[in-house]
């Protein structure tokens, strides 16, 4: 096997290679060839080449989101790099050990007008768990140049042990790195000068670099620092769960069914929850809609248990906010936000992990009409709901109704952000399938690429709902030669950012049309012609209904369903409701 030739690069192969991390995003550049070149030459390694970077770095996060380990990208110097940022801010507010390697000139480039060079170390430093500036051997022996002119042992003996000093200390800082990615589940930056020639191999390793192991975070918590919150939990007649996103099959369901089967619990999920029960409260914002002052005393909460991710619900934020329970608990084995402005207590172990430590010690069954009243309100709800379906004509609501019914039990869903994932919130999605949404920072940019990504390393069917300005805004996703012939996306396309016809503001005026919805006329067929998947559309849900029969069956080529909606009359059929289920 052939190696690049230079040191730098091959205590990075040797590093990524012992930390098992095989899945490897590249992006075209010259200033990064000693990577591309041991990554490609390593056939441990599966590499991808995609050469937009935004687009490269949601991929990679759609793998990392899949199979819980860290996924590199590889890029050149210069803008490349900043190209990952929308990514690397999503990957550390999700918690996904995405690892950034940049390419950068030594340091003897950096800051005199060379071409394709910005400053490169701590660029993301707000944003990442860590970050290693390694430093180029060329440095060194340049710097020996101009402090010397002869050729002595002593001078030369001096170079080789800061030689050795300097290859030390790259190496812990890239274990330090790949370190913090596979213990703590965030990303990781690091930065690596390469100097010229960068093209050159060598059947011969001129490293053997010191492998560090990870630290394992056991998540084991005491009953000793349960106590007094059990005391609080088992007098507690009013408590409430509330789950963010969450991974797919993490709590067993005996700890689900202890939470069900207390009438003094109820548990509010979200569609990325992954978490299901019947009696388990899975569309918020359908069930507090127009609460008056005495509704949101009843469901105020003495005690707030939280796990999982970011909330979507506006209105169960604006609730808790304005009607704090007495006590907030948040369990996560790394971080907790206040988002309530109430939190008290952070159990610092996973969700699962502590309901096998507390429940057991909570009494199983609290005098209570918490949950019952809760439940006489959802039966309430969901009746309305049902009859609502019946009065409205064809739009977003009932494009997603439709499509929630459609999807196959044996799938992954991929949702956009905006309307999408509030959309989604208000539907039943089979149990049985997984589903995924970027929350960390909620963005649009990349959604089309992460689906694309987590699809790769899936047997499984994966479906990507959308809204049209998102799939437009990361339409460049589509340029990857990794796309399976199973990959479905489902496009719901209401001729602008339908999102902000919901949100309070002046609507029907030239100035809103252009800066906000920012109207359009555009569709997704001639994208669907110059990347080879197959293109259908819908008008009418009679038309949705008939194509989704087939949609989802084995084919030669990835498919889009693009259904156009009615622009005008989205929003008034979505807050109208509101008013009318409660």
């Amino acid at each position: 096997m052939q190696y690049p030739t230079i040191p730098l690069a091959q205590t990075l192969i040797l590093l990524f290679k012992a930390k098992e991390i095989q899945h490897i995003v590249i992006s075209p550049g010259s200033r990064n060839a000693p990577a591309t070149i041991g990554f490609t030459q390593d056939r441990f390694f599966k590499c991808y080449s995609i050469v937009d970077e935004r687009c490269a770095a949601f991929f990679a996060l759609g793998i990392a989101q899949q199979i819980n380990k860290p996924v590199a990208v590889v890029c050149t110097s210069g803008s490349a790099l900043l190209n990952y940022y929308p990514a690397v801010s999503e990957a550390f507010f999700s918690n996904i050990p995405l690892v950034v390697l940049s390419a950068d000139r030594p340091a003897y480039l950096v800051g005199i007008g060379d071409g394709q060079t910005i400053n490169q170390r701590d660029v993301y430093k707000n944003h990442v768990i860590y970050t290693a500036n390694l430093k180029a051997q060329q440095d060194l022996e340049l710097a020996a140049e101009t402090t010397s002119t002869s050729g002595s042992t002593d001078h030369l003996a001096s170079l080789d042990s800061e030689m050795d000093a300097l290859q030390k200390q790259n190496e812990i800082e890239i274990n330090n790195a790949l370190n913090a990615a596979i213990s703590k589940g965030g990303p990781v930056h690091i930065n690596a000068p390469f100097h010229e020639p960068l093209y050159h191999l060598t059947d011969t390793l001129a490293v053997n670099p010191q492998i560090i192991p990870p630290f394992k975070q056991s998540g084991a918590i005491s009953l000793s620092k349960i106590n007094d919150h059990l005391n609080i939990w088992n007098k507690a007649t009013r408590k409430m769960i509330l789950v963010g996103v969450n991974p797919p099959n993490s709590i067993e369901q005996q700890w689900l069914n202890q939470l069900a089967a207390d009438p003094s619990v109820i548990v509010f999920t979200e569609t990325t929850s992954n978490i299901h029960h019947p009696a388990f409260f899975n569309s918020i914002d359908t069930i507090i809609a127009s609460l008056n002052d005495a509704d949101f005393k009843a469901l105020q909460p003495e005690v707030l248990l939280t796990f999982g991710g970011l909330i979507v619900s506006k209105k169960i934020k604006a609730f808790l906010r304005n009607y704090k329970p007495k006590t907030h608990w948040h369990v996560d084995l790394h971080q907790a936000n206040n988002t309530f402005f109430c939190l008290q207590t952070h159990f610092k172990t996973t969700p699962n992990q502590f309901f096998k430590t507390f429940l057991p010690e909570t009494k199983k069954s609290v005098a209570s009409s918490y949950q019952r009243y809760w439940q006489d309100v959802k039966t309430h709800r969901l009746q309305r709901h049902d009859l609502y379906l019946k009065e409205i004509g064809f739009s977003d609501f009932i494009a997603f109704h439709t499509i929630s019914k459609s999807l196959p039990t044996n799938s992954i869903l991929h949702l956009g952000n905006s309307s999408t994932i509030r959309y989604s919130q208000l539907f039943k999605i089979a149990p049985e399938i997984p589903v995924y949404c970027n929350r960390g920072t909620s963005g649009i940019d990349g959604s089309t690429s992460t689906a694309l990504g987590g699809a790769v390393v899936q047997d499984k069917q994966t479906v990507f709902i959308t809204g049209d300005l998102s799939f437009f805004y990361d339409s460049n996703a589509l340029w990857n030669n990794y796309i399976p012939s199973n990959f479905r996306i489902l496009i719901i396309n209401n001729q602008g950012g339908g999102i902000f016809r919901i949100l309070p503001g002046h609507k029907n005026s030239e100035n809103f049309d252009n800066f906000f919805e920012t109207t359009h006329n555009h569709t997704a067929k001639q994208l669907a012609e110059m990347y080879n998947f197959q293109y259908q559309t819908a008008h009418t849900n009679k038309e949705l209904v008939t194509v989704l029969q087939d949609f989802y069956e084995a084919s030669d080529k990835p498919k889009i369903l693009e259904i156009f909606t009615p622009r005008t009359d989205n929003d008034k059929i979505l807050l109208d409701y509101f008013k009318f289920v409660s």
